[in-house]
């Protein structure tokens, strides 16, 4: 239906979801493998790995689906708190959102020009989105905690369009660089050769277009986002290596700023500290009651997924804002805070979610969009 209103278990009543995107390893790698093809076999075959990946897939198809109506809906004149609630809403719907099973995966991303990330609409926003804004859209859907995390940019003026090709450029080439026992530091190398070869004219004036150099790309984890290792944008000397079976979102950021960011304005994005067991946790004294009911109101409500201050309000918290402030301080949920670059430049993101599967990599995320 248009906009879409079946979920995506009814459109595949088999629960065999669509694959993503395949893409062959390179020749280093085929000499390698053509030695040990039946423990190849057996591990495509392990029925945890094929219900990871089915769980991923379905939660793509999903992502697949909402961006399409958050393109149709996205218009400069609309609210910020609109277009994020047109997102989670949808995405609730397509993935029956069931708890801990299924749902969403993280606060929707809608950062404007400088603000590269972690900006999502707090109660009372009134935010507009305007005509000349560019417009990073990042949002996450998880089936049995695999997080599918994927972005990409919007603008509305083509006076943009280098910049954005940068980027998904930029992306695609990280996409295709990595691959198991490939260096971190080489992925990073040739996203940051291709990105840094544009340069973008507006109003007359010329701007190389940078990496945003303290950004990453990332590990992710059932049920946490952020997890183990980071995949630079830029070239970095690490030399951790990518492994089989390993998920992570690769994405880049480009900018005509000065291509770092630092944390400036008011926080809405959150998540508890995955790092402390329940006993770390349970040990470290909270000041304020308050603390101690939040904190079990967001295990129940959300365990180690990412949330904003409007899906507290959504499950009927009220009066948090100190409580979540001990939190914080004390190190039990960790703030995630807007990241900007300098005012007066612009900031454009592509992102998708990979699976470094035993003979292939799968973009899961992939659509015909980007």
């Amino acid at each position: 239906t248009d906009p879409p209103t079946i979920p995506i278990t009814k459109l595949y009543p088999d629960n065999n979801f669509p694959e993503g995107e395949i893409q062959e390893y390179g020749k280093d790698f085929t000499m390698k493998t053509i030695f040990n093809k039946e423990e190849i076999k057996r591990k495509e075959k392990n029925e945890d790995n094929f219900q990871a990946l089915n769980d991923m897939r379905r939660a793509a198809e999903v992502h697949r689906q909402v961006r399409k109506v958050a393109r149709e809906y996205i218009k400069p004149g609309r609210t910020m708190t609109s277009i994020a609630e047109t997102i989670e809403n949808t995405t609730r719907l397509l993935v029956e959102e069931k708890g801990f099973e299924a749902g969403i995966g993280f606060p929707t991303g809608l950062s404007i020009n400088h603000v590269a990330a972690h900006y999502t609409p707090n109660a009372g926003d009134n935010l507009v989105l305007s005509e000349q804004d560019v417009l990073k859209v990042d949002f996450g859907v998880h089936v049995n905690g695999r997080i599918i995390d994927s972005a990409f940019t919007m603008t509305f003026d083509p006076k943009y369009d280098t910049l954005v090709k940068a980027v998904q450029d930029a992306t695609n080439t990280g996409i295709k660089a990595a691959g198991i026992d490939v260096r971190l530091t080489d992925i990073g190398e040739q996203i940051e050769e291709v990105m840094e070869s544009y340069e973008i004219e507006l109003n007359g004036k010329t701007y190389p277009i940078k990496c945003v150099r303290n950004l990453c790309g990332h590990n992710i984890a059932p049920y946490v986002i952020h997890s183990g290792k980071s995949v630079p944008i830029i070239k970095n000397g690490d030399n951790t290596k990518m492994e089989e079976n390993e998920v992570f979102a690769i994405e880049t950021f480009g900018t005509t700023g000065r291509g770092h960011v630092i944390e400036e304005g008011v926080c809405s994005h959150y998540a508890k500290n995955a790092d402390l067991t329940p006993q770390q946790i349970g040990r470290i004294p909270l000041r304020i009651p308050r603390a101690k009911t939040l904190l079990n109101s967001i295990t129940k409500n959300f365990g180690t997924l990412p949330f904003c201050r409007r899906y507290l309000d959504r499950i009927g918290e009220d009066k948090y804002l100190l409580g979540l402030k001990n939190l914080v301080d004390s190190g039990v949920v960790q703030a995630y805070p807007p990241l900007v670059d300098i005012p007066g430049s612009y900031v454009a993101q592509f992102e998708h979610t990979i699976v470094l599967r035993p003979t292939c990599k799968e973009v899961i995320s992939r659509g015909d969009d980007y």
